[in-house]
């Protein structure tokens, strides 16, 4: 009787030990514009996960939010780089589009791809993404920061460096739901 109700015990706290990771992976990894991702994802030739991850690191999904720095939208894009995008892509721009959902993905979605696609590495991309390409590019033709020239060894602006890292982590999440 005793193993039976010790038995019992850890099956009702793994039951609720696996509710409570549920729904720290749900607050902190919403699915949110799943079909508009996945079409970006499509359109741009990038990894749908790494679309999540930024937005998710970006804005948490919300698409009316606004940094102090002028960026807006789900993929926290600001408004001289969204237009200059909406041009390449022959897109009407029109900085409150930025607020939508669909065309600010689309747009952060296509400049992911492009960045990425320009230092032909993912992680460069996203350190692009965050900190300038201009910056990147300057950080790679420093020896303190990079010894190739082709990858960084060291990051030196921490909030590029910590922006990475979540994106990354994000990254391990989502890679598995967008497939």
């Amino acid at each position: 009787m005793k193993v039976f109700f010790i038995i019992l015990s850890l099956l009702i706290c793994s039951i609720i030990l696996t509710f409570f990771i549920g729904c720290f992976y749900s607050y902190n990894y919403p699915m949110k514009y799943k079909e508009e991702i996945m079409t970006y994802s499509k359109e741009f030739n990038i990894d749908g996960a790494i679309i999540a991850s930024v937005a998710n690191v970006e804005s948490n999904f919300r698409e009316e939010v606004e940094s102090n720095k002028g960026a807006i939208g789900v993929m926290q894009l600001l408004p001289s780089t969204a237009e200059w995008i909406a041009n390449k892509l022959d897109e009407d721009y029109d900085v409150e589009n930025l607020k939508k959902a669909d065309y600010n993905l689309k747009l952060g979605s296509y400049f992911l791809s492009y960045l990425i696609n320009y230092f032909d590495d993912m992680e460069l991309g996203i350190c692009a993404y965050n900190a300038g390409q201009g910056n990147v590019r300057a950080w790679l033709k420093d020896k303190h920061y990079s010894k190739d020239g082709k990858k960084l060894d060291f990051i030196p602006f921490n909030e590029t460096k910590n922006y990475l890292n979540k994106v990354l982590k994000s990254y391990n999440y989502y890679k598995n739901r967008y497939n």
